[in-house]
């Protein structure tokens, strides 16, 4: 069934439009009333980013869960991850993160954590918007038992102190260059922080949030400042968050940028070798690329693919025992610290790797030459193009004429009315032109 407000990471959408006060106050008492259980004083605790709408929704979502009687706790700007892990480590009933990734400032999400420190299940989603929808005011607290909320200090430093700790005690930095663009979001503090208590010589980047400037030409989904800015400054590394630091990208010494992919192939082979590889697996999605399956696999290393969405890669390895997971993106989960993706975690766990060999990055985070891949997306106005006979045909046509040297991915966009066609393979033009001849059949369809 679908489902009205949440989508796959959260409730996002335009602020002021879709996320406004009114939903942001009934988001905080449904949730709310779910996670009151027992006698005891519930507390839920609330992180943002950057963006100037987060004052709005921040308030507006204090209100609601004050209003059910949840004592709120308030951060200040810090990455995702570490609301996850401060929900847990603070004992609190629920966390809640307002963001909206890495889209622009004037969009704007709300992110839930229960008490476990991991992101809801899709029943706890539709319990809570059944909530929505229905009369809350005959369940609001009664005035003795409503809410305080209160601002915390020292959760950046709590954060920096838990993310240090997932490397070996004695390991330093020191000696490396690094640059790193936390995109004016939510990382901006801690980042550097971190990076400069392990000794490294840091260069920031993304740095001076002002409310509108979030992910804006800057961060890990627009790279090219920091590719040329890691050049110029002679780095050894450059480091690239989105705007809520759940996700990194890595730029090595000559400007070039690393995806997650060749991420998870260096800290799997890394793990695998320290004997820290909970099982000979790592967890992506389908379009993770042809080449880092096929490199695993010469390590005995399976690749397991979910749909895309870390919010699958998660539950994946949370149901089969796997530590390893993430997304070309840079979404990489590494289960044994943390319970979603964590920008500073993976970016950490290079560093190390690095450190360890003693190579230039450029080395090191090339573990094995992508296959040609070519995306390309059809819009559709109306109906169920992949119901098409021709568009069905075209699918089974290209199939066989992949099969054995290369993958085809044809899926309907979760959140626009868009088909996205994803062909890859040992021979460029041979996919080239199975992908074209699906987007014939599909624009034809449409």
């Amino acid at each position: 069934m679908a489902r009205r407000y949440f989508g796959t990471d959260g409730i996002r959408g335009r602020a002021n439009g879709e996320i406004t006060p009114e939903l942001a106050l009934k988001v905080g008492q449904a949730a709310g009333l779910i996670f009151r259980r027992g006698d005891h004083r519930h507390r839920v605790l609330i992180g943002k980013d950057t963006r100037l709408s987060g004052y709005m929704i921040e308030t507006a979502l204090v209100a609601g869960f004050t209003s059910v009687g949840m004592d709120v706790l308030l951060t200040g700007p810090i990455p995702t991850p570490a609301v996850g892990m401060l929900t847990r480590s603070m004992r609190a009933d629920l966390g809640v993160m307002i963001s909206a990734s890495h889209n622009p400032f004037d969009d704007n999400g709300i992110k839930l954590f229960g008490p476990d420190g991991f992101k809801l299940s899709d029943e706890v989603e539709r319990q809570i918007e059944a909530l929505i929808d229905s009369e809350l005011l005959k369940r609001l607290a009664k005035g003795t038992d409503l809410g305080r909320a209160k601002r915390i200090d020292g959760v950046q430093d709590r954060y920096i102190e838990f993310a240090k700790r997932t490397l070996p005690r004695n390991l330093s930095l020191g000696g490396l260059r690094v640059v790193v663009d936390c995109a004016h979001g939510a990382g901006y503090r801690v980042t550097p922080e971190a990076l400069r208590e392990l000794d490294a010589e840091v260069i920031t980047m993304g740095v001076e949030p002002d409310g509108f400037n979030i992910n804006h030409e800057c961060g890990s989904t627009e790279p090219t400042a920091l590719c040329l800015k890691v050049k110029e400054m002679r780095a050894d590394i450059g480091i690239a968050l989105d705007g809520d630091a759940d996700r990194v990208l890595i730029v090595d010494e000559r400007g070039r940028i690393v995806d997650g992919d060749q991420l998870l192939a260096v800290i799997a082979e890394s793990w695998q070798a320290d004997g820290r590889l909970a099982k000979p697996g790592v967890v992506a999605t389908v379009m993770s690329n042809l080449g880092l399956e096929r490199y695993l696999g010469k390590l005995g290393i399976a690749l397991i693919r979910t749909p895309v969405g870390d919010r699958y890669v998660l539950e994946q390895m949370r149901a089969h025992g796997y530590n390893v997971g993430g997304e070309p993106s840079g979404h990489i989960i590494l289960s044994d610290y943390t319970t979603t993706g964590d920008g500073l975690l993976a970016a950490l766990q290079v560093l190390a790797v690095v450190k360890k060999q003693d190579q230039p990055v450029s080395k090191v985070c090339h573990r094995f030459d992508p296959l040609p891949q070519v995306l390309k997306n059809v819009r559709y106005k109306s109906g169920k193009p992949l119901e098409n006979a021709k568009v069905r045909s075209a699918i089974e046509d290209a199939e066989a004429r992949l099969d054995g040297h290369g993958r085809l991915i044809v899926r309907s966009s979760g959140t626009e009315p868009v088909i996205r066609v994803m062909g890859e393979g040992d021979d460029k033009v041979l996919v080239e032109e199975v992908v074209d001849d699906i987007v014939d059949a599909l624009t034809n369809a449409a």
